[in-house]
């Protein structure tokens, strides 16, 4: 009994030895020419004969040079703000971006906490701020609110909108 029971203990561990023996056999054969298969799609990919160069050439080229010389000088068009936007409008168009969500520490629009502060330095100091911008510890208000196409008469009046409706 003793014998049958080593038999097939022996018969288990040599079919497993020969089982695991085939896995890695195939695993060697399967994976043995990987470097080879990685330098054909390397090379395959670059292209035959292609330097760094070549593959990172730009697509166009522009030519500021004029041809014809006899041409009339192109007059570029200025795109200006249309005249006469109220504080309101310019608002919609440019601040609600930060003030409504209170991106980078802008304060948002009616929060009378946040704007009780600025209000106390005055509308000079706010008109200032909003025009030249502002970098400091509690956020960053950029030049114009990140407009320039703005006058300063149309961010002011953005500034006595937002005052207005944070009182």
């Amino acid at each position: 009994m003793a014998e049958k029971r080593y038999a097939i203990n022996v018969s288990i561990i040599l079919g497993i030895g020969v089982v695991l023996m085939l896995f890695i056999f195939v695993l060697v054969a399967h994976h043995h020419n990987t470097p080879d298969r990685i330098r054909q799609d390397r090379g395959a990919l670059l292209g035959t004969g292609s330097s760094v160069a070549e593959r990172i050439k730009p697509v166009g080229q522009v030519d500021v040079a004029s041809v014809d010389t006899q041409r009339e000088p192109v007059k570029t068009a200025v795109v200006a703000s249309p005249p006469g936007r109220d504080g309101q409008q310019v608002y919609q168009a440019t601040c609600v971006v930060c003030h409504d969500a209170g991106i980078a520490g802008a304060p948002k629009l009616g929060d009378k906490g946040q704007w009780a502060k600025r209000i106390a330095k005055g509308l000079d100091t706010l008109y200032t701020s909003a025009v030249n911008g502002v970098q400091g510890s509690a956020g960053a208000m950029p030049a114009k609110g990140g407009n320039p196409a703005l006058s300063n008469a149309e961010v002011k009046a953005a500034v006595d909108y937002i005052v207005a409706r944070s009182k």
